[in-house]
């Protein structure tokens, strides 16, 4: 029997194989590992092989690409019903492969080199954005507890903490002090790093030609276009801005019966980076649409009137996401007098 679809579930050594034929039927399940792996999937037919998206996925998915095969991942959430009887992995593996086989099931985009390239920079900018986060809030905290109090801001924190700690006549011991100055050179230190790799963004979107087209869209700054370039690419994989959105979990989440329609807040499905960024860069440019003439920024303006900030942001965000999607994946320039 041949074989159509291949269920791969993947870890770090071993690796467990589920084909099936065009029925669904089992053709054949087998234990491989990581040294074996390409010259095992070298001597099959081209194929469909399906990927739970984890870690190295990508990655697999491009070795597996250059062999001749059709690769698709598959997001974890969409696997989880299809597994039958206890979790082990070739029950993972046989509900890799009964998803993919589903007409309507969803996909992730499989990145290139390139696009986990500055995806790293992004994970690692915003772990460093955490850690000045939490260190302005803890020294806060203890501040407090000294009777001292900074202006509101991370700026207003570095200015005065040096101060404090430099000042004789507070409270502050010298044990206090001595920790006080330890929380500011961290804090300087992870302001360091964020300045770092911010630069490095925005010289990376300067030179990409996907980036640098999205970001003349209203919202989109440097940040948003690489989230949007790390996780869709060229977007080629999507239908439409609707089906981009609904992806991003920019949509409402649905839950109606017997005939009634229920609709409630966003699904919040897919990429949480992106989407947030999305969000970040509506609600900057809803600041500005007042006054401004063009389709947009009247319609933006007319549903802030009317809505919460909050869904009004989320929806102008929705928008935007289409929008995005519209310039990369018809490779158009933005233009603003047809963007509503």
């Amino acid at each position: 029997m041949k074989i159509t679809t291949i269920g791969l579930d993947i870890s770090k050594t071993i690796f467990h194989m589920f084909a099936v034929n065009q029925a669904g039927k089992l053709v054949k399940k087998r234990v491989i590992k990581r040294a074996d792996l390409l010259s095992v999937f070298a001597q099959l037919e081209p194929t469909l092989i399906v990927i739970e998206a984890c870690g190295g996925a990508n990655h697999w998915a491009r070795e597996f690409i250059k062999l001749g095969h059709q690769v698709k991942l598959i997001a974890p959430q969409y696997v989880v019903p299809y597994r039958r009887k206890n979790k082990n992995d070739f029950n993972d593996a046989e509900a890799i492969a009964e998803a993919a086989q589903r007409p309507n099931m969803t996909f992730v985009p499989i990145k290139s080199v390139e696009q986990e390239d500055i995806q790293m920079v992004l994970r690692m900018r915003k772990r460093h954005v955490k850690t000045m986060v939490a260190i302005n809030n803890q020294v806060r905290g203890f501040l407090a507890e000294y009777g001292l109090c900074a202006a509101k801001g991370k700026t207003a924190l570095a200015a005065r903490l040096p101060e404090f700690i430099d000042d004789e006549s507070n409270e502050l011991s010298t044990f206090a002090r001595e920790s006080f100055r330890e929380l500011y050179a961290d804090f300087v230190a992870a302001q360091e790093k964020v300045e770092f790799y911010t630069k490095k963004i925005n010289v990376y979107t300067r030179n990409n030609p996907i980036c640098k087209r999205v970001k003349s869209v209203i919202g989109v700054g440097p940040m948003t276009a690489a989230e949007l370039y790390a996780s869709i690419g060229d977007g080629k994989m999507f239908h439409n801005g609707r089906h981009f959105a609904a992806w991003c979990g920019l949509t409402q989440r649905q839950n109606s019966s017997g005939g009634k329609t229920m609709l409630s807040g966003i699904t919040k499905k897919g990429n949480p980076h992106l989407r947030s960024s999305l969000i970040h860069g509506a609600r900057a440019a809803l600041q500005y649409v007042d006054g401004k003439d063009d389709k947009l920024s009247r319609w933006a303006y007319e549903l802030k009137c009317r809505k919460h900030s909050n869904v009004a942001c989320v929806a102008l965000a929705n928008k935007l996401a289409r929008i995005a999607w519209s310039v990369i994946a018809n490779e158009e320039d933005y233009r603003l007098e047809y963007a509503a």
